[in-house]
């Protein structure tokens, strides 16, 4: 199935393309391929074929949920300017 000039313009006003003439012209060749091919892919025999999630047969390695990093807290608002009960002060910026 070839698609014709009418569908490619009618491809671009929904993409919101704006194609020149040539630009057009190319457009019908190159999208006319990809349809072909899609085509021929659909006839390919695909009768007893499993489908599969991934081509490989891995499992995905997990590294186990538990806390790594220590609660520093104390130590990183030493540096700060203004902290009450355990929270950055900061100046309003908005009134």
């Amino acid at each position: 199935m070839s698609l014709d000039k009418d569908q490619v313009q009618h491809i671009a006003m929904l993409a919101r393309l704006k194609l020149s003439d040539a630009e057009l012209v190319q457009s019908v060749e190159k999208l006319s391929r990809i349809v072909d091919f899609v085509d021929q892919l659909a006839a390919a025999d695909t009768d007893g074929v499993v489908p599969m999630a991934h081509p490989l047969d891995a499992a995905q390695r997990l590294r186990p949920d538990v806390v790594t990093d220590s609660n520093e807290r104390d130590r990183f608002q030493q540096n700060s300017a203004a902290v009450a009960d355990g929270l950055y002060l900061v100046p309003k910026v908005i009134e």
